[in-house]
């Protein structure tokens, strides 16, 4: 089995955009993906991630600069989840129930190659 990265894509709107309601419905959504994915022993891992502020690094001249925090984006990485499948057709099939693709959202699906 290998293991795949799904980093979430999601519009530049954040959790306190939401409503009360609304935040707690997302959170239920997504309890219950991950709950389910945890039970078929497929979920390695996962968090959300901030809404604000993040860096971007690059090597430029042989200097290391740091960009950011970039409130300007369409689009931010909300979160991430490690999941274990097969293939990437399995990988894929896990991605499909991830409750960011209900919100307009989208899925990065990567292979984490073993070190």
């Amino acid at each position: 089995m290998s293991q795949y990265l799904l980093l979430l894509h999601g519009s530049n709107g954040t959790s306190t955009d939401m409503s009360p309601e609304q935040l707690q419905h997302m959170l239920q959504r997504y309890a219950a993906w991950a709950g389910a994915l945890h039970q078929q022993g497929r979920l390695r891992g996962g968090e959300k991630l901030c809404d604000a502020g993040g860096r971007g690094l690059r090597a430029e001249r042989g200097e290391i600069v740091v960009d950011g925090p970039f409130v300007e984006t369409k689009e931010t990485i909300g979160g991430y989840f490690v999941v274990e499948a097969a293939d990437y057709a399995a990988a894929i099939e896990i991605a499909r129930g991830c409750p960011a693709l209900l919100d307009g959202g989208s899925v990065e699906l990567r292979e984490i190659e073993p070190m």
